[in-house]
């Protein structure tokens, strides 16, 4: 049998792939791609590999995630190096976890190269430090949907003013996310960045702060949401009288939550 590689294809670049994702992408012989990632990418691929877009299209997807996982069990018993292409990294919201249970269940071989997270790409397009040690003490991943599209903004309870918040695919629920953040006791002109197709030719930003999410529309997908006093405009100068003021903010925060 063959060998089954889940592998991160990052936010878009392929300059952003790691060697090992770009040596192992020009040696497959199946390619299984998300719809989000680029042809900069694709365009890696062996020519002599069978590349099958099994991503999702106006909310429906091509393949089931059942589907998927019997078709990666079967390509490895007809070809030596089959790649499960997915964006960003494979293991944070991106459903590697149903993969691995299928795969080990069914004694396949396979590993995972790990890619950049669309997290990290935003943040470094917009510079923006997730964990400034001088007010930001954690960093919650998250997302604003669960399995089937509801809604689930659980998370909210684990939210401090020390704490930076990364929303994946906030779709179009920016005033529920705003009404949320505030009523977990985030100050309603706590800053906030959305980035849009991070680290790609047609990123887009936009600074604003919690109280103007619910005025937001028409932002295009791929997009994450960072919540956080790290997330303060790159325009703002920030003194250290304003840091000094975040500092106090995030201590009094803390203790009123312990």
């Amino acid at each position: 049998m063959g060998k089954v590689y889940l592998i991160g294809a990052g936010p878009g670049d392929p300059e952003l792939l790691t060697v090992k994702a770009a040596r192992i992408l020009a040696s497959a012989d199946i390619v299984l791609h998300d719809a989000l990632v680029t042809q900069e990418v694709l365009g890696l691929v062996s020519p002599q590999a069978q590349v099958i877009d099994v991503g999702k299209r106006c909310g429906q997807k091509l393949l089931t995630q059942d589907e998927i996982n019997a078709y990666l069990i079967h390509a490895s018993s007809v070809a030596g190096v089959v790649v499960r292409l997915k964006s960003g990294d494979p293991l944070i919201f991106g459903r590697a976890g149903e993969e691995i249970e299928a795969l080990q269940s069914a004694g396949v071989e396979f590993e995972i190269v790990p890619g950049i997270t669309s997290a990290l790409a935003a943040a470094a397009s917009a510079r923006v430090s997730l964990t400034d040690r001088r007010f930001a003490s954690q960093v919650l991943f998250t997302t604003a949907h669960r399995k089937g599209g509801a809604m689930a903004l659980d998370w909210t309870r684990a939210i401090t003013p020390g704490t930076t918040v990364v929303v994946y695919m906030p779709g179009a629920a920016y005033a529920g996310l705003g009404d949320a953040l505030i009523e977990s006791g985030l100050d309603p002109q706590t800053p906030c960045v959305i980035v849009s197709r991070a680290a790609r030719k047609s990123q887009q930003m936009l600074w604003t702060e919690i109280a103007s999410l619910r005025k937001l529309s028409g932002i295009s997908a791929p997009a994450l949401l960072i919540v956080g006093c790290v997330a303060r405009s790159e325009a703002q100068t920030i003194t250290a009288e304003v840091w000094k003021e975040l500092q106090a903010a995030a201590v009094q925060g803390e203790q009123q939550t312990a």
